[in-house]
């Protein structure tokens, strides 16, 4: 069952350090869900440190929290570039439209654009992203697992 979760004004706001593990624990499941042949479980330090290096480098991570005030899903996002690294919500918050709030999270801090890299093996996000105004422009190869990416980007206003 789908957790109540409150409005994205209200249960939307940046990552604080002591949300760390949990931020962590709430990627793994999402990806092992999203992307079963792949073992998310092994990547959990990898994936600390990639966002330590994002955070570092000028992302800023919003989480979202259901009202008992549990991390449900969290956005990366660089305003300066321009860059969404991650987009994750708990397994069962799929359908919610969390990640649809995150997003709109994202895309105020980035109001002028969004680019970001998918799997080409993750049909369900490409049709989220497609679904939220995002138009494919590239192709490429994930550097840790080896499979096939596409290049999004959404651009406020119209495309041309």
């Amino acid at each position: 069952m789908a957790r109540h979760l409150k409005t994205p004004e209200s249960s939307c706001r940046p990552r604080a350090e002591s949300e760390l593990s949990a931020l962590v624990d709430l990627w793994v499941a999402s990806w092992q869900k999203a992307m079963p042949q792949i073992d998310f479980e092994a990547r959990r330090d990898w994936f600390r440190d990639h966002l330590s290096g994002l955070e570092a480098g000028g992302f800023q991570t919003i989480c979202a929290f259901d009202m008992q005030g549990i991390i449900v899903g969290f956005v990366t996002v660089n305003p300066k570039t321009h860059n969404l690294a991650q987009l994750a919500v708990t397994p069962d918050a799929w359908g919610s439209g969390l990640a649809s709030q995150l997003l709109a999270e994202a895309r105020r801090l980035s109001p002028e654009a969004l680019v970001l890299d998918v799997n080409e093996d993750n049909p369900r996000a490409i049709r989220f992203y497609q679904r939220e105004g995002f138009v494919r422009t590239g192709e490429g190869v994930n550097a840790l697992s080896g499979l096939k990416t596409l290049r999004m980007q959404w651009r406020l206003g119209p495309t041309t």
